[in-house]
């Protein structure tokens, strides 16, 4: 390589050394502004990239970032219902690209200002709202900030984004009272539900035993009447034997007094008393049934000729 041009390319690097160190070129990174005034009277905004200026003549002043930026404000006030709150608005907003100028030189401390717009604005609007109020209408409140502050930093080179209220912290003794508030409807509800449950079980209930008794009914029917259609033919039976109806209807009596001994016999742990107790006690039972029953149908058929008379 030459011995030349490396000298040439020395005293280049030299020369660049020297003019970066008296400021005649600087470099703005990307979404940033420079400001940049000459004998302290503004001369220029200087944009992204590689930018001159004349040295010990021009300075930079100032440096503003255009990247959107987000302010949190506390802010405690008092509500309708005499409850006092702190609410976190969360600002976001950032410097106008065509109004770096108003933004630098017209506002000393923008968030000391920004500040003082969500205060003034909240304190005017969460006094009109109950506490429930301030949790449903919180983006009425954000809304109403954005309004204020978008009209008031504009003319200062600023643009509101967005407003939000992110917190809504009342007294912790209100939070434990709304929370025994919303415990106490929560068991109420339940109370409810659980009544409506045991209402219509008892309902239910009473239809299904409605239900049974109206089978078990209508069963027993059925019983007795196939029963008394067995009699029937039982007694027609001994009737075409020669047995007459009075007889025929004692002996199915005893024979079903008897029945009803075996059954009993057969179960376990059962007493059986028999009044009386007597060798002749089953005929004279007979005997009582016979006259029985035809004293009842003589007293019938005399009852049907006075009826007839």
């Amino acid at each position: 390589m030459d011995l030349g041009f490396l000298m040439n390319l020395v005293y280049i690097l030299l020369g660049i050394m020297i003019l970066s160190g008296m400021g005649l070129f600087f470099i703005v990174k990307q979404q940033n502004a420079y400001i940049v005034e000459r004998f302290g009277k503004f001369q220029s905004v200087r944009h992204a990239g590689f930018q001159l200026k004349i040295p010990f003549v021009d300075r930079i002043s100032g440096r503003l970032s255009l990247k959107v930026q987000q302010l949190d404000v506390v802010v405690e006030t008092k509500t309708k219902d005499d409850v006092f709150v702190k609410l976190k608005v969360s600002v976001q907003y950032v410097v106008i690209k065509d109004k770096v100028y108003d933004a630098f030189y017209k506002l000393d401390n923008p968030y000391a200002q920004i500040t003082s717009y969500v205060f003034d604005v909240v304190r005017a609007e969460v006094p009109k709202l109950r506490l429930d109020d301030v949790f449903e209408k919180k983006d009425d409140i954000a809304i109403a900030v954005k309004a204020e502050l978008q009209d008031a930093m504009n003319d200062y080179g600023y643009d509101i984004i967005k407003t939000l209220v992110t917190d809504i912290d009342p007294d912790e003794q209100v939070k434990h009272a709304m929370n025994r508030i919303n415990a106490s409807e929560r068991e109420k509800v339940a109370a409810q539900y659980e009544g409506d449950a045991q209402r219509i079980l008892i309902v239910e209930k009473a239809k299904a035993e409605a239900e049974s008794k109206r089978l078990q009914g209508q069963g027993i029917a059925d019983q007795r009447r196939e029963i008394a259609r067995g009699l029937e033919d039982s007694v027609n039976v001994l009737n075409k034997v020669g047995i007459n109806s009075q007889e025929a209807s004692a002996l199915i009596v005893v024979t079903q007094h008897y029945d009803t001994l075996q059954a009993m016999g057969t179960l376990n742990k059962s007493n059986l008393i028999l009044l009386p107790n007597s060798p002749h006690a089953a005929g004279d039972m007979l005997n009582n049934m016979v006259s029985s029953f035809v004293a009842a149908s003589k007293a019938g058929e005399e009852m049907k000729k006075e009826n007839k008379d």
